[in-house]
């Protein structure tokens, strides 16, 4: 299966997904015209890669700086699938980068990793740079 990297623009992510040594990051900001049309490819992909990987372990960082509403509703998309992935035997590590100033992203990976237990998820603080 081929890798899959999107370069970020001024709306949306940047996508690095490393199937090849099961390393996947999202980093950026998130608020493309369409969620659904940007993100909707990629989750199709990670879902074709966990059908291929199961039983296996994935790193998975998430460093987004913002993301509107709809972005939103697509990460819920994606983590899901990384759970469902979880409950057919995948061991999936779950970084999540946040500003150390920003409680509203913290605290939606705070709820993530509520909604999502069986996702080793880890909360990382970094300073704006």
């Amino acid at each position: 299966m081929d890798n899959l990297y999107i370069a970020p623009t001024p709306t949306t992510p940047e996508v690095d997904f490393q199937f090849d040594t099961h390393v996947l990051s999202l980093r950026g900001e998130s608020y493309p015209e369409n969620a659904a049309a940007f993100y909707g490819g990629i989750i199709a992909q990670l879902k074709d890669y966990l059908a291929r990987h199961q039983g296996g372990k994935i790193e998975v960082n998430i460093a987004l700086a913002y993301f509107n509403s709809s972005s939103t509703k697509m990460l819920f998309n994606l983590i899901e699938a990384l759970h469902a992935a979880v409950e057919a035997g995948c061991q999936v590590n779950l970084h999540w980068y946040h500003d150390e100033d920003d409680d509203t992203i913290l605290e939606f990976g705070q709820e993530l990793s509520e909604d999502f237990p069986a996702i080793a998820f880890s909360s990382h603080a970094v300073r704006p740079s």
